[in-house]
C-alpha cells in the first residue's frame, strides 16, 4: 500500500486526526452533548441559540421552534486555502466568520445547541466540526444534539410529539467576537513532530480510504500517514446513524 505525503495532511475535514495532550480542557463549559428531553424543556429560554443544519427545503419544511438555518458548505465554515488549494480548511479572516456566526443571533454568552440532520454518521460530523469551530474560537458554550433532527422527529405517538415549526426563522443579529486559540491549530510541522516522537494518530477516515482501495477525490495519494490507526468516523455511533455512541463503547 502507498502512504500519502505528509505534506498533503489536511487535505479533507475529519481526514486525519491526532490526540495532542498539552492541548488544554476549558474549566467551564457546557455539556458536549444534549438530549432531546434536555432541549424540549429548554425551548425559548433567554441565552439560547439553536443552529439547524439541515438542507435548505428539509429546514423550511420542519424544524425545531426558533432554529435558525445555516448552510455547512456554502455560510463560511470553512473554506479553501487560497495558496494551495487545500479544502476545508478554518477561514483564514476570522472577522468574517464571527460576523457570520453574530448574524445567527449568537454573541459570546449564547448557550448554542448544533442540531445536524441526524440521518448519518456524516450528518453528525457537521455538527462536531462546527463544534471544534466554536471551541477554537474560544467559545466553549456549546453542544450537539444526540442525534440531530432524526431524533427529535422520531416516530412516536402524536399526542406526545416533539413540536416543529416551518418557514423561515430570522435571528436578530448580535456580535460575537472570536479568541482564536492557536494551540487547538496543528501544523505539518506538528503532525511532523508527533510522527518523530510516536504520538499516536487516528485517521478518522472510511476503512477503505485508510487501507488505500478507494480515494478521496481531493486526495492527493491513497493511503494513511505512517504509522496511524484507524478509527472510522463511521464507527463513533449506532450503526452509522445520528446517535453517538456511548462512552464505554
Amino acid at each position: 500500500m502507498k502512504k500519502s505525503s505528509t505534506t498533503r495532511w489536511g487535505t479533507w475535514t475529519g481526514a486525519v486526526l491526532f490526540a495532542l495532550l498539552a492541548v488544554a480542557r476549558p474549566a467551564i463549559a457546557a455539556d458536549p452533548l444534549v438530549t432531546v428531553d434536555w432541549l424540549k424543556a429548554n425551548l425559548g429560554k433567554p441565552g439560547l441559540a439553536i443552529v439547524d443544519f439541515q438542507p435548505p427545503p428539509d429546514y423550511l419544511r420542519a424544524h425545531i421552534p426558533g432554529a435558525v438555518n445555516s448552510n455547512y458548505g456554502k455560510d463560511g465554515w470553512r473554506e479553501e486555502r487560497a495558496s494551495d488549494k487545500v479544502p476545508d480548511m478554518l477561514p483564514a479572516k476570522l472577522d468574517a466568520l464571527g460576523e457570520m456566526i453574530g448574524k445567527l443571533g449568537i454573541d459570546n454568552n449564547t448557550h448554542v445547541v448544533l442540531v445536524p440532520a441526524g440521518m448519518s454518521s456524516t450528518d453528525m460530523g457537521v455538527g462536531t466540526r462546527v463544534y471544534w469551530t466554536f471551541k477554537v474560537l474560544g467559545h466553549d458554550n456549546v453542544s450537539i444534539l444526540d442525534g440531530g433532527m432524526a431524533a427529535w422527529t422520531k416516530e412516536q405517538d402524536k399526542t406526545k410529539a416533539n413540536p416543529v415549526q416551518a418557514g423561515a426563522q430570522k435571528a436578530e443579529a448580535k456580535a460575537f467576537k472570536a479568541s482564536l486559540r492557536k494551540e487547538m491549530l496543528v501544523t505539518m510541522d506538528d503532525v511532523k513532530k508527533a510522527m518523530k516522537g510516536g504520538m499516536l494518530l487516528v485517521d478518522h477516515r472510511p476503512e477503505d480510504q485508510y487501507v488505500g482501495i478507494n480515494r478521496h477525490p481531493r486526495a492527493a495519494e491513497s493511503g494513511t500517514l505512517a504509522g496511524a490507526k484507524n478509527l472510522p468516523n463511521g464507527w463513533t455511533t449506532v450503526n452509522g446513524g445520528g446517535e453517538f455512541r456511548k462512552p464505554a463503547q
